[in-house]
């Protein structure tokens, strides 16, 4: 543990913020290492209309720590009210760093469009979709994926919007499926993994957690990750107890690309 990089801490309260950290500073600097204090940063979650009371900072020794909206954990950007925009918008960006570095070979006139788009599923597209699976994705996150999709494939076809060519034509010339149903694909993937395993598994301990006591905020709820499976079950019409057949769980979401 003393070697392990990107931690986080959770807590409460500031105050028990301070303590972990704290704690961690000594734990560290016993066995003569160091807590970056340049690279520390702390969130306050701003998930329902209960507010911490204590006014001071959170500080390490007497450094003050810098208070953030948003930070990335493993290559994820985690956001201060729980939404994903932040998030989308960074694996769009990475997508299009891969599509731009592979465009020597994507936009080369002289190679197969089907080779283009066994290139850009083994690239571009995993970029794009890292994390995904955990994402309570709304319609304007995944409309926002699909037309950064739809650019690279007009692209890599030498196509324009201005020629009026229909989407459905041009994934079936690269062979690459919509974004959007591997996305539900990754989702109902990591969906049966989850419930494949034991109920007393960290990894499912979420689903233990009461939400009764939390004083929501005005307006509509906000989007939920079981609310978007649940919608993934009814699109495909699953029953989620299939989860236990591995193999049939397995065939009926995968999205096969066109051939």
């Amino acid at each position: 543990m003393l070697f392990a990089d990107d931690i986080v801490l959770i807590e409460k309260t500031k105050e028990g913020a301070k303590a972990k950290l704290e704690l961690w500073r000594n734990a560290l600097e016993s066995k003569g290492l160091h807590l970056s204090r340049s690279k520390t940063e702390y969130m306050e979650c701003t998930f329902s209309q209960e507010r911490n009371t204590y006014i001071g900072d959170v500080t390490i020794g007497d450094q003050i720590v810098k208070k953030s909206e948003h930070f990335r954990y493993l290559g994820s950007i985690i956001q201060n009210d729980g939404e994903i925009d932040n998030d989308v918008i960074s694996r769009i960006q990475a997508g299009w760093v891969k599509w731009r570095n592979a465009a020597g070979v994507l936009c080369d006139r002289k190679i197969p469009s089907k080779i283009k788009g066994k290139f850009y599923k083994t690239v571009v597209r995993p970029t794009m979709i890292y994390g995904a699976e955990c994402w309570p994705a709304k319609k304007k996150h995944t409309n926002k994926i699909n037309v950064a999709e739809m650019r690279m494939l007009r692209w890599m076809c030498g196509y324009t919007r201005k020629d009026r060519m229909k989407n459905e034509y041009i994934r079936k010339k690269v062979g690459v499926a919509p974004i959007e149903d591997k996305l539900r694909e990754s989702r109902l993937r990591w969906f049966g993994h989850l419930n494949r395993r034991p109920i007393e598994a960290p990894v499912r301990k979420i689903e233990l957690l009461d939400f009764a006591h939390v004083q929501r905020g005005r307006g509509r709820p906000k989007k939920t990750w079981q609310e978007t499976i649940r919608s993934d079950l009814s699109y495909l019409n699953l029953d989620k107890n299939l989860v236990t057949d591995r193999a049939q769980w397995k065939q009926r979401i995968h999205v096969a690309d066109p051939t």
